[in-house]
């Protein structure tokens, strides 16, 4: 158990520091990260029937996806921005139905679209991510 408290806080100082030095687009990618990690705890816990810790996940899954739909810059996003922000809430909403009735699929249709956010996010080229900070 011991052990166990000592990883976490290793853990938690690592994911500080990295924050701590990360630009915006970075900061973005570590959110669409944890978010992808919890759901797939979530999908964990639900095999296991583990209701409290499938809901401690689900409810940090769906707080970073309110994260994500929070930072966006819905001036300067158009079109994108408001996609982007209709994805996030149909996510959560999916996310919510699937606590309700405890339901995989959801989870599973949530964790695709996330992926395909971060492979295109991913995707930024650099000299344009560096164009964007400078600004």
């Amino acid at each position: 158990m011991q052990n166990s408290a000592a990883m976490n806080q290793y853990k938690q100082v690592g994911v500080q520091a990295a924050v701590g030095n990360a630009d915006p687009h970075t900061l973005i990618q570590m959110l669409m990260n944890g978010a992808i990690e919890r759901l797939n705890m979530v999908k964990m816990h639900m095999a296991q029937n583990n209701m409290q810790l499938k809901g401690e996940s689900l409810g940090k899954a769906v707080s970073i996806i309110d994260g994500l739909r929070t930072s966006l810059d819905m001036e300067k996003g158009g079109e994108i921005a408001e996609n982007l922000q209709s994805l996030y809430d149909y996510m959560q909403r999916q996310l919510l139905a699937a606590n309700m009735e405890n339901k995989v699929e959801n989870i599973d249709e949530v964790l695709a679209l996330m992926n395909e956010i971060r492979s295109g996010w991913t995707s930024i080229p650099q000299d344009i991510r560096k164009a964007k900070k400078a600004e």
